[in-house]
């Protein structure tokens, strides 16, 4: 067995389940609400490139440095899983130390704000830190996107930097990318503030 392979992960909203080649017309679905390839700081894919970026995704994923999954909204009256509503990744995995980050995360416009976002990343960083022992959990993105800046600091993680120049958007744009991260011992609290959250909703 590896440090980590593909698996399923059930909260209160959402199932991330092992992304797979037949998701990708509920993928389409999920990006054409808020047509959300046409925010030129996010990456994520539009229709016509869905197949290419799941292929590539797995392709990661057989390399052993990545773990992608599909969101699913959890349906409320059986508890299974429903439509597809976007996607997130565990990244540039590090076995060895351990740590790793999460990212390539984006979900559909019309769930945004809705405890999908936070409830993803309960599930996300429980298992990282509580099952695979990881002494810390790195989350990245770009200097302008400040709703992903603010949601992340939300959730708890501290700024690291700034990496500057550090890749092209795909109009080859130059693009800073901004590092946050939670530390193992940081963990109980940002899992606190989490529950903390969804509680309210219940």
């Amino acid at each position: 067995m590896t440090f980590l392979e593909p698996l399923t992960l059930t909260g209160r909203y959402v199932t991330l389940e092992p992304l797979a080649p037949d998701h990708h017309d509920g993928l389409v679905e999920a990006a054409s609400d808020g047509e959300l390839w046409r925010l030129w700081y996010t990456s994520v894919p539009a229709p016509d490139e869905m197949a290419a970026e799941i292929e590539r995704r797995l392709a990661l994923q057989e390399q052993g440095s990545m773990v992608p999954f599909t969101t699913r909204l959890v349906d409320p009256e059986t508890g299974a899983p429903g439509r597809i509503i976007g996607m997130t990744s565990y990244m540039n995995i590090d076995a060895g130390t351990p740590r790793l980050e999460i990212g390539y995360t984006w979900n559909s416009a019309s769930v945004q704000g809705t405890g999908t976002n936070p409830d993803s990343k309960l599930l996300l960083l429980r298992h990282a830190f509580e099952v695979l022992g990881c002494v810390a959990v790195e989350f990245r993105t770009h200097w302008l996107n400040h709703q992903s800046r603010e949601a992340i600091a939300r959730l708890g993680a501290k700024q690291d930097g700034v990496l500057r120049n550090h890749s092209r958007t795909r109009d080859g744009i130059l693009r800073d990318y901004v590092v946050f991260s939670i530390l193992e011992h940081e963990w109980p609290m940002v899992r606190a503030g989490l529950e903390y959250r969804l509680a309210r909703r219940g």
